[in-house]
């Protein structure tokens, strides 16, 4: 597996990507794949600066293996859809 790809802890079920190609090895679609965003979203709800990290791995790793597809469409498809939070001023 590509290195940014793997889940801790992650089994066949739980919509993990196949690389080289990106796609979903439960559903098929391109990982992260709708079912995968949801999890994603309820597991890392209140720490959404470690899900960019991990998502930012993952692209870093997809854009190795996927040379042909340009950049901005990996960058919509691997962080482009997490929800943007309202920044806060600090005191």
């Amino acid at each position: 597996m590509t290195p940014g790809a793997e889940v801790s802890g992650s089994t066949g079920g739980e919509h993990a990507p196949v690389t080289p190609d990106w796609t979903c090895g439960s559903c098929g679609d391109d990982w992260p794949c709708a079912t995968k965003r949801h999890h994603l979203l309820r597991e890392y709800q209140v720490d959404r600066a470690s899900l960019s990290v991990y998502l930012g791995s993952c692209l870093a790793s997809a854009t190795q293996d996927l040379r042909s597809v340009p950049v901005t469409a990996l960058q919509d498809r691997f962080i482009g859809w997490v929800p943007r939070g309202p920044r806060t001023a600090e005191a």
